[in-house]
């Protein structure tokens, strides 16, 4: 039974570790049910649920499964100072920093219900990054053999949106991370996803105005909802 409609939440700040533990409720559940679908007959199978939750972190620095230690150039009194956390997590992708001012999406989806295909699901976050900073003005493309969204030139891409995911029976959590307003110092403590050559940005720096998250995670579930095909719940 696929389901293509979409439980939309804003959690407002929290702190990394609650919305983690909140993601791992619900995906851990939507698994439990994919299990328990599999001594069902089709007709009597159970609804997995999809939801897109928004939100934003106090200052956190989080290191995928994949990722280097030494990518974390801030010491544990750098942190303190700092006023950040940091996180290993069970995201795919290297490090990368989330703070105030940026926008977090965490889609928990079970991808049985629109395509099983993880390149297909990058590619089409990514998309649904381009279409939303179009609507502000802003070109951003991707860059080959990189994941996430850039701006600029092929030679000196500035990076705007981190993507890292972590996918279970086709369950889908962790997301993606659109610099809005964030104070861009805080990447100084880190080599951002591991990538020593290539700078990072964010819509104010590149728009010189103010923009509110809420402004942009109006438009970019518009676009979450055109390019995966998604239902209001």
């Amino acid at each position: 039974m696929k389901n293509n409609k979409i439980r939309v939440e804003n959690l407002g700040i929290i702190d990394y570790q609650s919305a983690w533990d909140y993601q791992e409720k619900i995906f851990q559940a939507t698994i439990a049910i994919k299990i328990s679908n599999r001594d069902r007959h089709t007709e009597n199978a159970l609804e997995t649920p999809n939801y897109l939750i928004f939100c934003e972190h106090p200052h956190v620095y989080t290191l995928g499964k994949s990722g280097k230690e030494g990518n974390l150039l801030a010491s544990e009194s750098d942190l303190i100072a700092k006023q950040a956390t940091y996180y290993r997590t069970n995201r795919g992708g290297d490090i990368t920093y989330h703070g105030y001012g940026q926008l977090v999406v965490y889609p928990i989806l079970d991808l049985d219900n629109f395509y099983t295909d993880v390149h297909r699901y990058m590619r089409d976050l990514e998309e649904v990054v381009i279409l939303t900073l179009a609507d502000f003005g802003i070109a951003a493309r991707r860059v080959k053999g990189l994941t996430g969204v850039w701006l600029g030139e092929e030679n000196n891409p500035r990076k705007i949106c981190a993507m890292g995911v972590k996918m279970s029976r086709w369950v889908s959590m962790h997301g993606l991370a659109l610099n809005v307003s964030t104070d861009l110092s805080y990447f100084g403590q880190i080599i951002p996803c591991g990538i020593t050559d290539k700078g990072v940005t964010s819509m104010e720096k590149e728009l010189v105005r103010k923009i509110s998250l809420e402004e942009v995670s109006e438009i970019m579930l518009k676009h979450f909802i055109k390019v995966f095909g998604f239902t209001l719940s």
